[in-house]
């Protein structure tokens, strides 16, 4: 099957599997995934085929999202196989979005530049405007607050703690959204992250401003 046509497939899947996503992991967020890995990949001279299947499909099987991630990722293999994806290819793809995820900040790191590329792509995408948005959105679907100055930001958390433990949308700023810009694999990716890294620092400044009534900010 030509690259072209299995692509198609999987616009067309995610999309249907997607496109009600409460938590922000909807299928614009794949598009707007999708089209960053695209760009960072034809400056970073890696495999476009690659990054764009991993970027299309890596929420499919994301813990966030499903039950059994295992079942999930086997149901995905089915998928590219019967798609007459090589069964290479379909190893680096599983491989990419079976490692993609921050868990905490104690994920494993990407063996490939297409995986370094695809966890660029997502991560940028979580921060900056769109990434603020989509914290609020993620803290109200889960059921967080906002903020509570009592609860201070966790430090040290394993993927567990991370995805179960008590927080709040402020918090997740200081748990993920403002140590990525560190965590980019490419230059591609640190030169997309440092606008709308210091856009959020703006935002959380203009945040506790108006929080204590304009007297100082901070937690």
């Amino acid at each position: 099957m030509e690259p072209q046509t299995v692509l198609e497939k999987a616009y067309q899947l995610t999309g249907e599997k997607l496109k009600d996503e409460p938590t922000g992991h909807d299928w614009w967020h794949i598009h707007r995934v999708t089209r960053l890995a695209k760009l960072i990949a034809k400056k970073e001279n890696a495999d476009e085929f690659v990054c764009e299947m991993a970027a299309l499909l890596h929420d499919l099987v994301d813990e966030k999202l499903v039950d059994d991630k295992k079942r999930e990722t086997e149901k995905l293999a089915e998928w590219l196989a019967d798609n007459e994806v090589p069964g290479e290819t379909v190893r680096h793809i599983l491989d990419i979005i079976g490692t993609l995820s921050f868990q905490g900040g104690t994920g494993t790191k990407m063996s490939t530049l297409e995986g370094r590329i695809v966890q660029d792509a997502d991560r940028i995408d979580a921060i900056g405007a769109i990434g603020i948005a989509r914290t609020f959105v993620y803290a109200g679907a889960r059921g967080s607050l906002i903020y509570d100055p009592q609860l201070e930001p966790r430090s040290e958390m394993t993927a567990e703690q991370y995805r179960e433990g008590k927080s709040t949308a402020i918090n997740h700023f200081y748990e993920k959204l403002l140590k990525l810009k560190e965590l980019m694999n490419t230059e591609t990716g640190r030169q997309l992250a440092e606008e709308r890294h210091e856009f959020m620092e703006q935002y959380l400044v203009r945040f506790y401003s108006e929080w204590n009534l304009g007297n100082g900010s901070g937690l």
